[in-house]
C-alpha cells in the first residue's frame, strides 16, 4: 500500500511538470514524463532489494552506476546554469524557460555527450534495475531506455530549428549518452 501511495504522489509530481508536454507528442518531455515513470516504477520495485547483499557483484555495479547518476546530473546542471542561459521560446511552448537554452553548451561533460541529463537517468535506471532482476524488471528497463532514446532524438531535432548548424556540427563532435561509446 505505502509502494502504490509513493507511486501515486511520484506521478502527481511528474504531472505536475511535465504537463505542458503531456499535450504535445511532438516534444521531448512527452517522453520524457513516461521515462520519469518507468524510473520510479523501477526504485519502487527494487527498493526491498537495495541493501540486501550490497557487495554482491552486480550490487556493486549498480551501486556505481547511481553514483554515476549523480556526478552527471550535478556537472549537467551546473554546467547548463554557468553556461546555457535560458529563456522562453515561443516555438517551444511545451518547455518550461528553464529547459530552453540561449547558447550550446560544449564544455565540462556536455564537450563529450550531448545528453548528460538523460545519461544520469539511464544510469540511475539501470542502476536501480540491478538490484533485482525479474521479468517486469526487464520490461521495464527496455522500455525505459528505449524512450529515453526517443526523449534525446526528439530534443535534438527542437534544438537543431534553433540552433541550426551549431547543434548539427556539436552533434558530430559528441556521442549520444556515453562518452567515446553511444
Amino acid at each position: 500500500m505505502i509502494k502504490i501511495m509513493l507511486f501515486m504522489l511520484g506521478t502527481a509530481f511528474f504531472l505536475r511538470i511535465s504537463w505542458r508536454a503531456l499535450g504535445h507528442p511532438d516534444t521531448h518531455g512527452f517522453y520524457r514524463f513516461f521515462v520519469f515513470e518507468g524510473i520510479l516504477l523501477l526504485l519502487l520495485l527494487n527498493q526491498p532489494y537495495w541493501f540486501s547483499e550490497p557487495f554482491a557483484p552486480l550490487h556493486l555495479v549498480a551501486w556505481l552506476l547511481l553514483l554515476i547518476s549523480v556526478l552527471f546530473i550535478s556537472q549537467a546542471l551546473l554546467m547548463l546554469k554557468k553556461r546555457g542561459g535560458h529563456a522562453e521560446r515561443e516555438m517551444m511552448p511545451a518547455n518550461h524557460s528553464f529547459e530552453n537554452t540561449v547558447h550550446v553548451v560544449d564544455t565540462g561533460l556536455y564537450r563529450f555527450i550531448r545528453h548528460p541529463m538523460y545519461s544520469s537517468l539511464l544510469f540511475l535506471a539501470w542502476g536501480a534495475f540491478l538490484k533485482q532482476i525479474t521479468p517486469l524488471t526487464i520490461g521495464l528497463i527496455v522500455v525505459v531506455s528505449v524512450l529515453l532514446i526517443i526523449a534525446a532524438k526528439v530534443e535534438e531535432r527542437e534544438n537543431i530549428r534553433f540552433f541550426g548548424t551549431a547543434y548539427a556540427d556539436y552533434m558530430q563532435r559528441t556521442r549520444l549518452f556515453i562518452p567515446w561509446l553511444f
